[in-house]
């Protein structure tokens, strides 16, 4: 049962890397066809928390997600991860919640520092790459033939050369 939590979980950061880009690309998008038709983005504008074109959503949707859920799989992953029975869970998790936080800490600090934001790209790419690892640590286990897991890795090995 936990194995199958942990692969949900690892999967489901992947996906989130995903609505993440997403979001931010919807949202980027939209304001340059704004400001293509005539619209200014200033000072103003930003504080206004007025909805001048539809893709703005992105915006939220990518600093609520990457702040609050994208932790929170993260946290659950690592917790999972501990009675998953997977081997390399613990430490695929870990590589994930360390990333994660690599990633918020780039995407706040990347507002002051804006050469930070390839960073946040580049990091979400490693991100993505560590849950499907992890995830997949989960699919290998459960794919690996019955008889090879009672009898061991020496088992295998012979299985293997016969």
């Amino acid at each position: 049962m936990m194995k199958a939590v942990y692969k949900v979980l690892a999967y489901a950061m992947a996906v989130e890397v995903v609505v993440q880009a997403t979001a931010i690309a919807v949202a980027m998008f939209g304001l340059t066809k704004w400001i293509d038709g005539g619209g200014v983005l200033d000072k103003a504008e930003m504080e206004s928390h007025g909805s001048s074109y539809p893709e703005v959503i992105g915006f939220a949707i990518h600093g609520i997600n990457g702040q609050m859920l994208v932790p929170l799989i993260a946290l659950l992953l690592l917790v999972s991860s501990f009675f998953a029975k997977v081997p390399g869970a613990v430490k695929w998790a870990g590589v994930v919640l360390a990333l994660v936080v690599v990633q918020i800490l780039l995407g706040v600090f990347g507002h002051a520092v804006t050469a930070l934001g390839a960073l946040h790209g580049l990091n979400a790419l490693l991100l993505f790459s560590a849950a499907v690892v992890a995830a997949r640590l989960a699919r290998k286990v459960t794919t690996e033939p019955a008889a090879s897991r009672a009898a061991g890795p020496a088992a295998a090995d012979v299985a293997a050369t016969a």
